[in-house]
């Protein structure tokens, strides 16, 4: 647990000194644009947070290879295998100039470097007439990193709220650190703890008044960590379901499958064009923006009483994947039932027609 503590410590202490010091980078570093269809912050802010979260990791790393070099390296190879994903996401953030198309293929970089380096693939589905497939090692390794790459894009798609995407991702790594545990993965573990850690640190200057973002980089970063983390848990232990990895991170990846097919096929438009009707958008317009805070005092803002209702919706998919971790048909039911009341939801707050159970 140390190194974790390390990574929290870390991470909040520049942080902290991120926000201090803002007027030094708020040039290049905030995000400025208050009236963009996507922004519901209401003054410049930091999205560098993905700073902070890497120098946790590094501090962990440091004192990992201290203490156990054999870990050390793994966890430090995965850092660097990362790098790709975080630098072009924090350029972004630093000059509003990289193409999502460019972090796409950062991402897919980064993810065919872990693919290389620690040795994981996606190996099956579990599903028997599709598993053969995954023999093919070049189809493996393409697939995964399609897929590392989507789920990091997905994360950046939901940071649109304060604590929103941090909270899912530690919600997810707190699943995979658990099943980790329970087939005796301490390498996995180790790797969700730390960044649990380096997240948490990040977190409570983010949430809930939003003093700092996540960014580019951040998203980019801890969405890449999470896809890697569940993929390493399947390769590294056959008795864990693949559709485990599915359905931990079912709200981010549907969320994304269902914009693109909402904007490709209702509205006509590039799925690469912004628009204001994502779940977590109508959760904000539609409820959480009309409540009324006891004490607006401690920050407790419309903006920040989103995210808690999309937290909710994430544990509904991450608990039955912790209870069935190891059964692929209640998985994929799960799964599937996921997908049938994510729109339902979404329906329902389209037509205003919002359950009282929402409010």
């Amino acid at each position: 647990m140390i190194p974790t503590f390390l990574a929290l410590f870390t991470s909040a202490f520049i942080t902290l000194l991120l926000i201090r010091y803002k007027f030094l980078h708020e040039k290049f570093s905030s995000d400025s644009d208050l009236e963009g269809v996507q922004k519901f912050h209401t003054s410049p802010t930091p999205r560098i947070g993905g700073i902070s979260i890497a120098a946790g990791l590094t501090v962990a790393f440091l004192f990992r290879l201290w203490q156990d070099p054999n870990s050390g390296v793994h966890l430090g190879t995965l850092i660097l295998c990362a790098l790709p994903a975080l630098m072009t996401g924090l350029a972004e953030d630093l000059t509003k100039k990289v193409g999502a198309m460019t972090r796409l293929v950062a991402t897919f970089m980064s993810a065919a470097l872990a693919c290389y380096f620690l040795n994981i693939g996606i190996p099956r589905i579990g599903i028997s007439w599709i598993d053969p497939i995954f023999t093919v090692p070049a189809f493996s390794i393409l697939f995964t990193c399609i897929t590392v790459a989507g789920l990091a894009n997905s994360y950046n798609i939901i940071d649109g709220f304060n604590g929103l995407a941090s909270m899912i991702a530690i919600i997810t790594l707190c699943a995979i650190g658990y099943v980790a545990f329970r087939v005796n993965d301490s390498v996995t573990i180790i790797f969700s703890l730390v960044m649990i850690g380096s997240i948490v640190g990040f977190f409570i200057w983010n949430y809930p008044q939003g003093l700092i973002f996540l960014g580019d980089g951040g998203a980019y970063f801890i969405g890449f960590w999470v896809g890697i983390l569940s993929i390493m848990l399947v390769s590294r232990n056959p008795e864990v379901s693949p559709w485990f990895a599915c359905l931990i991170n079912i709200y981010p990846i549907f969320e994304t499958i269902f914009s693109i097919w909402r904007k490709k096929v209702i509205k006509k438009i590039s799925p690469g064009v912004p628009d204001g009707v994502h779940l977590h958008m109508l959760v904000y317009g539609r409820i959480a923006r009309w409540l009324r805070a006891e004490d607006p005092s401690k920050g407790f803002l419309s903006n920040a009483r989103t995210s808690p209702y999309l937290w909710g919706l994430s544990c509904l998919a991450t608990a039955p994947a912790i209870l069935f971790w190891n059964n692929t048909p209640m998985l994929i039911g799960f799964s599937f039932l996921f997908c049938i009341s994510y729109i339902a939801i979404y329906r329902a707050l389209v037509r205003f027609n919002i359950p009282k159970w929402l409010k």
